[in-house]
């Protein structure tokens, strides 16, 4: 393993040895390119006049002590160090590059959430030489046990993972989502509340927060079959199309729930302080950013408001 200096800038807290650095044009090689083969390296482009650096270097250093030295971090001071900006054809700043096996591989300008920052290093972690120990391929199992009704054996799976990786989103997800499949509101909502400050916004943490809320309005609505009645008997009914809704997202029936709040919408877009609307994003919140009928649901609230 490649040693690194203890040029680590003072004031990192609990970052490991030499995992946040200070970088200059004759160490670049040794530092960023050669280390790159043994561990990733974001590089952080800044200079002490730039006012976005002085958000995205703390939130930077932040990130990596949090990954607790499966990357590192090499900042450079672009005024002192003209060079290799140049040659990294680095127009603005801040500027982040990640070097893994000596080459760069991604990167960014500006400041971006930490939540973004998080993804970022552990797609890196991902991607590099040592690989993330395994805890990728752990989660995808713990999400097809969930995925086949295994839900205790998944929130055991994902419970796991966390005592390794306490801050792995993915897995904080995974347990709140099947402590709730188990119906335990009061775990799901305590699983949920490890995810570290920062991340409220990423999406699987905005996923999980939505089934719980879902979960929370459905509680002791009744059978969807006694809803379906009432709102057959009177289709002006909002309060039993809404809690209609509701009910068919608990019980899993994501398709008819988007079907009931899209005409709710459609009826009375403004009763209830614009509930269709509010309850539809959130079901589109719970979905994730890749199920397709969240893309579909959007797009067809897209279309009607349009209108």
């Amino acid at each position: 393993m490649l040693e690194f200096g203890t040029g680590a800038a003072a004031g990192n807290g609990g970052a490991v040895a030499g995992a946040i650095i200070d970088v200059s044009e004759q160490d670049f090689m040794q530092e960023v390119v050669e280390a790159s083969k043994e561990l990733p390296v974001i590089v952080d482009f800044w200079a002490p006049w730039c006012g976005p650096c002085k958000q995205l270097t703390p939130a930077l250093e932040a990130a990596v002590t949090e990954a607790g030295g499966k990357v590192r971090l090499a900042k450079i001071n672009v005024d002192e160090n003209q060079q290799i900006a140049a040659q990294l054809r680095i127009q603005s700043i801040p500027t982040v590059y990640a070097f893994i096996n000596g080459q760069p591989v991604d990167g960014f300008q500006g400041a971006v959430p930490a939540s973004e920052l998080k993804r970022f290093i552990d797609q890196l972690i991902a991607q590099s030489p040592a690989g993330d120990g395994g805890i990728g391929e752990a989660v995808e199992a713990a999400e097809q046990m969930l995925e086949e009704g295994a839900a205790a054996d998944a929130a055991q799976t994902f419970a796991a993972i966390l005592q390794e990786e306490p801050g792995n989103l993915p897995s904080i997800s995974g347990l709140a989502r099947a402590y709730l499949a188990l119906g335990d509101l009061e775990k799901a909502r305590a699983a949920l509340a490890m995810a570290p400050a920062g991340s409220e916004d990423a999406p699987e943490i905005a996923a999980a927060r939505a089934q719980i809320e879902l979960a929370e309005a459905s509680a002791d609505l009744g059978e969807t079959a006694e809803l379906q009645a009432k709102l057959d008997a009177d289709p002006n009914d909002h309060q039993s199309r809404l809690d209609l809704a509701l009910a068919l997202a608990a019980a899993g029936d994501n398709e008819a729930a988007v079907d009931q709040l899209l005409e709710l919408f459609r009826r009375d877009r403004e009763w209830n302080e614009e509930a269709a609307k509010v309850q539809l994003l959130k079901l589109i919140d719970s979905l994730g950013p890749k199920d397709p009928l969240a893309g579909k649901a959007r797009r067809r609230l897209g279309s009607m408001i349009l209108c």
